[in-house]
C-alpha cells in the first residue's frame, strides 16, 4: 500500500503501425489511401538525394505533387548515406522547413530515402512541436527489410552511433519495390543481412528460402527480393508490436543480434563498410562466439556464413575488419575488449 502522499497511475497508449507493400506507390492509390487515413493539413516531402537518380520514380513524385489533392510544401532534397546523420545539418534543414511552411502537429512529413535519412528526418519530425506524424518510404534493401519500419530515430553524436535520438513510431511505412531498381549491386545485396538476422531469430523456413534463393537474390531477381523483404519486414514488425518491449526498456534485445559490434565496426572503418556489411560481420562474430562457447554446432555456423558469402560477397569485408580491428591471434570471444562501446 502506498503512503498517503504518493499516487501512481498506470496508463497505455493505443497505436496502429501501418505497413504497405507496392510497386507503384504514387499511381495505385497506396500512398493516397494511407495519407487520407491521417488527413493532414499540410505535407512536407523530404527526399534523399540518392533517390533523385531514379528518374522514373522521380517523374511519379513530380506528377503526384503537381496533381495531389493534399496541400504539399516544396520538397526538400537532403544528402544521403551515413553523412546525413553524422551532424545536425539534415535535422536543422527539416526543422527550418517545418517552421517556414507552418507545419503543425496536424501536418505530416513524407520522407523518401535510405535508413540514415529516415533516422535523421524522423528525429527532426519527432522533436518539432513535440512530434509531427511521419510517413516513411524506405529506398534501400536494408531500410525496407528492417530500419525503415522500426520505432527508432537518431543521429550520431560525440562520434557515437545513434547517441542522440528518440523512440517514435511512424504513422505508416510504404515499401515500394521500384525504389530498389537504382541501387548498385553492393547496396542491393548488403541490406539482406537484416533479413538473414531476423530469419535466424524467428523463422527457420525463411532462412532456408534465402539459402535456396541466394543466386536469384544476387542476380537482382525482383520477385525473389520482394518476397524476402516482405517476410523480413513483417517479422521485424511483429516483434516490435507484439514482443512486449517496443521501446527497449528491458534487457533482451533480440533484433540487435550482430549489432553490438556492427555499429562500432562502421565507426572504426570510417563507414567504409555499409551498415548491412557491418551487420553481416557482426552476425558472423556472434555466431563464431556461439561455436566457441559450445552453444552452436560448427556445421550450422558454416552454413550461415556460406549464406552471407553467397548473397553479400562479404568474405573480403570480414577479413578486412578482423585484420584491421583486432590484434593477430585475438580470440573471437575477446573481441569485446577491442570493440569497446556497446551500440546505443
Amino acid at each position: 500500500m502506498l503512503p498517503s502522499n504518493s499516487f501512481d497511475s498506470e496508463f497505455s497508449v493505443s497505436w496502429t503501425h501501418r505497413l504497405r507493400f507496392t510497386d507503384s506507390s504514387f499511381n495505385d492509390g497506396t500512398l493516397d489511401t494511407l495519407i487520407s487515413t491521417l488527413s493532414p493539413l499540410k505535407i512536407l516531402p523530404v527526399i534523399d538525394c540518392g533517390v533523385t537518380t531514379n528518374t522514373a520514380f522521380m517523374d511519379d513524385v513530380t506528377n503526384w505533387l503537381a496533381n495531389s489533392v493534399f496541400e504539399t510544401s516544396k520538397p526538400r532534397i537532403v544528402e544521403g548515406g551515413e553523412v546525413s546523420k553524422n551532424s545536425m545539418r539534415v535535422v536543422d534543414q527539416v526543422l527550418e522547413d517545418i517552421n517556414t511552411n507552418n507545419l503543425c502537429r496536424k501536418s505530416c512529413v513524407l520522407v523518401i530515402g535510405g535508413g540514415a535519412v529516415l533516422d535523421a528526418v524522423g528525429y527532426a519530425a519527432s522533436i518539432a512541436h513535440r512530434g509531427i506524424p511521419i510517413i516513411r518510404m524506405p529506398s534501400t534493401t536494408l531500410a525496407q527489410c528492417d530500419s525503415g519500419l522500426g520505432v527508432k530515430n537518431a543521429v550520431n553524436y560525440f562520434g557515437k552511433k545513434n547517441f542522440v535520438g528518440v523512440f517514435d513510431p511512424p504513422f505508416g511505412v510504404v515499401n515500394d519495390i521500384r525504389l530498389l531498381s537504382s541501387l548498385d549491386n553492393r547496396h542491393w545485396c548488403s541490406g539482406l543481412s537484416e533479413a538473414v538476422k531476423v530469419a535466424l531469430i524467428k523463422d527457420e523456413t525463411f532462412f532456408e528460402e534465402i539459402e535456396q534463393q541466394s543466386a536469384q537474390l544476387l542476380n537482382r531477381d525482383l520477385t525473389a527480393m520482394g518476397n524476402a523483404i516482405q517476410k523480413s519486414a513483417i517479422l521485424h514488425l511483429e516483434h516490435i508490436t507484439n514482443g512486449g518491449d517496443p521501446f527497449e526498456r528491458l534487457n533482451a534485445r533480440p533484433l540487435d543480434f550482430g549489432h553490438w559490434s556492427a555499429h562500432k565496426l562502421e565507426q572504426i572503418t570510417n563507414n567504409s563498410l555499409t551498415h548491412g556489411e557491418a551487420v553481416s560481420i557482426g552476425l558472423v562474430i556472434d555466431i563464431k562466439c556461439s561455436v566457441a562457447l559450445g552453444l552452436l554446432d560448427n556445421a550450422i555456423a558454416d552454413r550461415i556464413v556460406s549464406v552471407f558469402a553467397g548473397i553479400n560477397k562479404i568474405k573480403a569485408a570480414i577479413e578486412y575488419a578482423t585484420v584491421r580491428c583486432m590484434p593477430r591471434g585475438t580470440c573471437v570471444c575477446n573481441i569485446a575488449l577491442h570493440l569497446t562501446h556497446c551500440k546505443q
